[in-house]
């Protein structure tokens, strides 16, 4: 098994909770998992690296940690309002160059800019920053309500646990959804939340405080295989379909809709990796009708055939 090597470039002082999205996701062996990724840790210079919980850490590569890393990851820049070191540019620049993929979570989307790499592209950091990150790179476009921004390349993440919803995500790109699932389950996570982070930016007063969706969202869940509509759902929460449309995007970020066809696409997946079922039955079985509603609808999300998903994370069978 060929493994993937993830190098963190930590800067004075780190942030220690972004660091620990990627050394969880990425540096953790868990019983009955495969060890797809080797997890490091590097600085410009090796030795003592102060964090801002008031603890030290000991780090003992340097940028060359770089050069045959697969991903990069920038765990956060506490020192964003001071131009990034040079050689620190320059290694980044470097490591791209030849193919790694750079990995920037919350603040660390600053660094990622510093090396020009995102110029004309899209990009995301915490909602917090987002103004003072278009004012510092008006080049690139700062879309300011997701979690994350994969660009194949390059990605970007919102603040702070955002940072772990990402790197999941890449989990699930590199070895499929199922995989990334027994991960997160290890980590009592949910594998991939739903809507943008401008959800979180300012809390709703108690008082008004929406009930929760929970139980419709765990009604439809064990549903998806039959025809449900928004209609359904809103009878189910015993609201109005604006109500629920309201709800849902008040507490997921997303409308009704979308949220159900996401489900029933993240349980097509687990299908194609895990089973040799028909796409036409898997269709059938995930709420989506027919074979050709599966497939326009899975390569409007995820950018490829149920056969090619198949191929690359399936362990047997065809369209």
């Amino acid at each position: 098994m060929v493994v993937h090597r993830v190098v963190a470039l930590v800067l004075p002082p780190q942030a220690t909770f972004e660091l620990a999205c990627a050394a969880e996701v990425f540096g953790v062996q868990r019983p009955g998992l495969p060890m797809h990724y080797q997890f490091e840790v590097c600085a410009e210079q090796p030795g003592n690296v102060p964090t801002i919980a008031g603890y030290e850490m000991a780090v003992t590569r340097g940028l060359q940690a770089l050069d045959t890393a697969d991903t990069v990851v920038l765990p956060g820049w506490q020192g964003r309002q001071q131009p990034a070191p040079p050689t620190v540019v320059d290694a980044l620049r470097r490591a791209h160059g030849r193919g790694a993929r750079l990995v920037a979570i919350c603040s660390g989307a600053f660094l990622l800019a510093e090396t020009g790499l995102l110029d004309q592209r899209r990009a995301t950091t915490h909602w917090r920053m987002a103004a003072e990150f278009s004012a510092r790179f008006p080049d690139v476009e700062v879309d300011t309500d997701i979690l994350y921004i994969d660009l194949g390349d390059v990605a970007t993440s919102a603040g702070t646990a955002a940072g772990i919803d990402l790197c999941l995500h890449l989990v699930r790109r590199d070895h499929g959804a199922a995989h990334a699932a027994q991960v997160a389950r290890h980590m009592v996570m949910p594998p991939h939340r739903e809507g943008g982070q401008l959800q979180y930016a300012a809390a709703p007063s108690p008082v008004h405080a929406p009930a929760s969706l929970a139980p419709v969202l765990d009604w439809a869940a064990e549903r998806l295989h039959e025809p449900l509509s928004v209609s359904d759902l809103a009878a189910r929460a015993n609201v109005s379909p604006r109500t629920l449309a309201r709800r849902f995007t008040e507490q997921l970020g997303v409308g009704p809709g979308q949220w159900l066809l996401h489900r029933r696409i993240t349980a097509a997946r687990a299908m194609l990796e895990e089973t040799d079922l028909t796409v036409e039955t898997i269709a059938t079985r995930v709420g989506l009708s027919s074979a050709a509603n599966l497939r326009r609808r899975f390569r409007t999300l995820v950018n490829t055939t149920p056969a090619g998903y198949r191929r690359s994370f399936g362990r047997s069978g065809d369209e």
